[in-house]
């Protein structure tokens, strides 16, 4: 059975009781999952919502010329593919592993007999989405103001967390559909940080060596 903990600390279930928690954790299920391994595409009919057990997955919109953009990077404790619970429509993107991963998969069905029977804990998802709102007005907010370099500094900070050496999990393709450029672009970037005496690079495992001056440009 998953782990209850987990479910617990994710926003749309931190307002359940242990008898619901253990009532859906019992109806839920993990899922091992390989980098490349499709969770669900768009316009996909949903029937479950997922929460990061280990690994990342990569939230990605696809052009009509294959071209991919990346919208959102999910980490263990993210949850993801609740918007079918509520819309009733198709999956809005594709969901990928982007490195071996674990996933707990929650049916939506004893989510919905849950909030039918008591509205009120409808006001955790009303916190979670207005969260999503707010990370969609700060990406916009990048799109406009920031260029591709301040884009792609912004990104491997993030990236980067709390640690000044950290390996990307990603390709640089799937880096540059992060940062919404090409990765010709996003290659020259990191190039000239690199240059800069900002980063070191060995591979796929960068060093921050001037965090101040990278986040500076990454406003």
């Amino acid at each position: 059975m998953p782990d209850t903990t987990l479910l617990s600390e994710t926003t749309l279930f931190a307002g359940l009781g242990p008898a619901d928690l253990d009532t859906i954790a019992t109806l839920s299920t993990d899922r091992d999952l390989q980098r490349g391994d499709v969770i669900f595409e768009e316009g996909g009919t949903p029937d479950e919502l997922y929460v990061v057990v280990s690994g990342r997955i990569a939230i990605a919109n696809r052009s009509i010329d294959g071209r991919e953009s990346m919208v959102a990077l999910m980490e263990p404790g993210d949850l993801f593919g609740e918007m079918g619970l509520f819309s009733g429509r198709g999956r809005s993107a594709e969901a990928r592993a982007l490195e071996a991963s674990v996933v707990t998969a929650v049916p939506y069905e004893p989510l919905n007999n849950l909030y039918q029977g008591d509205p009120s804990l409808l006001w955790p998802v009303v916190e979670m989405l207005a969260g999503r709102l707010r990370n969609m007005d700060e990406a916009l907010a990048d799109s406009v103001f920031l260029d591709v370099t301040g884009r792609t500094a912004k990104r491997l900070l993030e990236l980067a967390g709390e640690s000044d050496e950290f390996f990307l999990p990603i390709t640089q393709e799937e880096l540059a559909g992060m940062v919404g450029a090409s990765r010709e672009r996003v290659n020259k970037a990191i190039a000239s940080f690199i240059r800069l005496g900002w980063i070191e690079q060995i591979d796929r495992t960068y060093r921050v060596t001037n965090r101040e001056q990278l986040t500076i440009r990454a406003r």
